[in-house]
């Protein structure tokens, strides 16, 4: 499946919009206290587990959304952004990983 961010295909004819498609993934609370509990993952100022957990997070989601673009029968995802929100408050520090875009078929 092709995922663009751009809101065309260069050189391609888009034959149907078939609509949005989205996926989401969360990271629990734990990633804080093992990020915070110590200097142990940071190098270079760059904490390794979380850059980790959050590559994770960001697959899981995109093969979601990619799961859901191919049930429509689409072979394309353009205009495809991610966003990232903490939830905070009952969800403790849970960071939810959303990526959506416009799902599409297109031809040579």
């Amino acid at each position: 499946m092709l995922i663009l961010t751009t809101p065309t295909i260069e050189g391609k004819k888009i034959d149907k919009y078939h609509g949005l498609v989205t996926g989401d993934s969360l990271l629990g609370a734990n990633l804080y206290k093992d990020m915070f509990s110590g200097v142990r993952d940071v190098v270079g100022g760059r904490t390794t587990k979380y850059e980790e957990e959050l590559t994770n997070a960001r697959e899981l989601a995109r093969k979601s959304m990619e799961e859901k673009a191919e049930k429509k029968g689409a072979n394309a995802i353009i205009a495809t952004r991610v966003s990232y929100h903490n939830l905070g408050g009952t969800m403790g520090n849970t960071i939810m990983v959303t990526i959506f875009g416009t799902a599409v078929s297109y031809s040579d």
